[in-house]
């Protein structure tokens, strides 16, 4: 029989395993799992009714092939274009005006958050009435001013473009909390020497407010880059990839070849690829900036 004092030993080398056993737990059923049934499913052919069946490296050789999904690879490449820049553009400069001594500064922050904690589809929806051709808000003004309507969701030219516009009001708020984090960190003994020293403002923020942000200047990227490439909510609600598939995401086709056409095993073979060029798209964004640096 074991002692009270083996008892309790085992419990106290138990408890820590017991801690962790939770997250174990929900790591194995929702990430380990799903990650190595989805690479077991690149090599089958699968509609969820039928059984598996084992077709090699078939799913691949589709890949290389498929015009389509590189077309939506180029979709979201061309989202990031716009994305990337008008969210870092925007956040700062929204940034800078809340760093001041502004009257509500408070209710402005709080009001530019606001969209961040609203579901993607509320804000999707909203936006889609916004960006209506007849109806649309937008339209109704411009209409007002004499000008003449624009087609901001059925227009192949300027569809993703508005779709990118929609996705920065959408978590702009997010960055700027960021920035203004990073800007108020700079001391201001920094500015008041360098205004001694008859620097200009483009100097100021060149050689002390750029530096002091840019690790904050390095999450907006990262986080609007991941964002990007999840591009899903707001082309599948707005023009389900039209027109002509120019506002078709890979987010968006991955999901139609698996739930549109139940090809699970060619939907896993996309999602892999596409999981790994994140990876490798965002390391190389690290590297970069930090070379810079």
């Amino acid at each position: 029989m074991p002692s009270q004092r083996t008892k309790g030993l085992l419990r106290k080398k138990a408890l820590p395993y017991l801690i962790v056993s939770p997250y174990l737990i929900h790591l194995c059923l929702f990430v380990l799992f799903p990650v190595a049934f989805s690479i077991i499913l690149t090599f089958h052919k699968w509609n969820i009714i039928a059984p598996m069946e084992y077709i090699g490296l078939d799913n691949f050789r589709h890949l290389v092939q498929d015009r389509l999904f590189w077309k939506a690879i180029l979709n979201t490449g061309r989202f990031l274009l716009v994305h990337i820049p008008l969210q870092l553009v925007v956040a700062l400069a929204l940034a800078y005006i809340l760093n001041e001594k502004i009257a509500m500064r408070g209710f402005f922050r709080a009001s530019f958050f606001m969209p961040v904690v609203i579901s993607g589809v509320v804000v999707t929806i909203l936006w889609q009435q916004l960006f209506g051709l007849e109806t649309g808000l937008l339209n109704r003004m411009l209409s007002g001013l004499g000008l003449s309507r624009v087609e901001w969701l059925s227009n192949p030219r300027i569809s993703m473009i508005s779709i990118a516009i929609m996705a920065t009001w959408k978590n702009v708020g997010l960055y700027v909390i960021l920035f203004l984090v990073g800007l108020q960190a700079v001391p201001q003994s920094y500015y008041e020497a360098a205004e001694v020293d008859g620097a200009s403002a483009w100097q100021k923020f060149r050689y002390i407010t750029l530096p002091a942000i840019n690790p904050a200047i390095f999450m907006v990227v990262i986080l609007s880059t991941i964002g990007g490439f999840s591009l899903f909510i707001e082309p599948y609600i707005m023009t389900d990839g039209g027109p002509l598939n120019t506002t078709l995401s890979a987010m968006l086709y991955i999901y139609k070849q698996a739930f549109g056409y139940y090809h699970m095993g060619y939907s896993a073979t996309l999602g892999l690829f596409f999981a790994l060029l994140i990876m490798m798209v965002v390391m190389v964004q690290k590297f970069t900036i930090e070379a810079k640096d």
